[in-house]
């Protein structure tokens, strides 16, 4: 009898899975679940394997090794069923048709459909539902791409890219939805390359670099794990210039920004640095010692990993 994510509480389910272009493996022995209710972010750098795995996941490509289930059966199975709903960036709209048009169709395709007055509400489109769809902008088509994806009661929501060249109040619009829909039980997967969307947003980050899994927790588990910390001081130096030289020699740097009188360090030892620093006999002013960002644990963990690799 096949398992459901009802009695297994597993939404997604990829195990070792493995995808290669070529030589190239988009996606490396890559293990990971998804669960009911989770609002997922999936980071990585340009070839991390982000859009391999999201096509994967959508029945979309097959892997050349390892299993994929979505709701315990195939990707294709729980599409069908209407259990899935997507945007994605590859593949363009269709020309000709106005948007309401279009959003009928979705609602008539899918097995469980809201009223298309409804999805056009939600997705903010309402306004210019008699327009052509070739005629909107690209922000207006991002969200109308959105509209697709929730036409029908699906448990499970996938983003790629989602808030691509919408304005800043229609990316809060957005997100808002998203709010509501995973509070409804629904679990939302969204790549992007906004990291200040993953940090506010998702309750579970998943970072890919070069296909592999290399990191899965909270924004702030996230953090964590980058093992540094950010430190920021202005010096004032009547004589001119700061002497860069000192400064880049203070213990358990590994990253330095000087720009003009600011000074930006990342370090693994804040309070060793910042003890190092007064020993410099310089006194910086407006001292600020802080965790990192989730972008700059990003920036820090994928450069560590790449430094692994040489």
């Amino acid at each position: 009898m096949t398992t459901t994510a009802t009695t297994t509480g597993t939404v997604v389910g990829f195990q070792s899975v493995t995808k290669a272009y070529g030589g190239v493996r988009a996606v490396d022995g890559l293990t990971l679940e998804l669960h009911p209710g989770e609002t997922v972010a999936l980071l990585g750098p340009n070839g991390a394997g982000k859009s391999t795995t999201l096509d994967l996941l959508l029945g979309l490509k097959r892997p050349d090794s390892g299993m994929v289930q979505v709701f315990g059966t195939g990707p294709r199975e729980a599409i069908v069923a209407g259990r899935v709903g997507a945007m994605l960036q590859s593949g363009g709209l269709m020309d000709e048709v106005t948007v309401g048009e279009l959003v009928r169709l979705a609602c008539d395709l899918h097995p469980k459909p809201y009223a298309v007055s409804d999805v056009l509400a939600r997705a903010g489109i309402s306004q210019f539902a008699d327009r052509k769809v070739d005629k909107l902008s690209g922000g207006q088509q991002q969200r109308v791409r959105f509209a697709l994806a929730t036409a029908g009661d699906s448990d499970l929501i996938v983003l790629d890219e989602p808030t691509t060249g919408m304005d800043v109040s229609a990316r809060q619009a957005f997100w808002a939805t998203m709010r509501e829909q995973a509070d409804r039980g629904r679990t939302v997967l969204f790549a992007t390359h906004y990291l200040e969307e993953a940090d506010a947003i998702a309750d579970r980050v998943l970072v890919l670099h070069r296909g592999r899994l290399l990191a899965d927790g909270t924004a702030a588990e996230i953090k964590a794990k980058a093992g540094a910390r950010r430190i920021a001081f202005d010096l004032e130096n009547p004589a001119g210039e700061v002497d860069e030289a000192p400064l880049r020699a203070l213990p358990f740097l590994t990253a330095i920004d000087i720009s003009g009188h600011t000074v930006r360090i990342q370090s693994t030892d804040a309070d060793a640095t910042v003890h190092a620093l007064y020993g410099l006999g310089v006194y910086p002013r407006n001292l600020e010692v802080a965790g990192l960002g989730l972008e700059q644990a990003f920036v820090a963990i994928t450069a560590a990993e790449e430094a692994k690799q040489k």
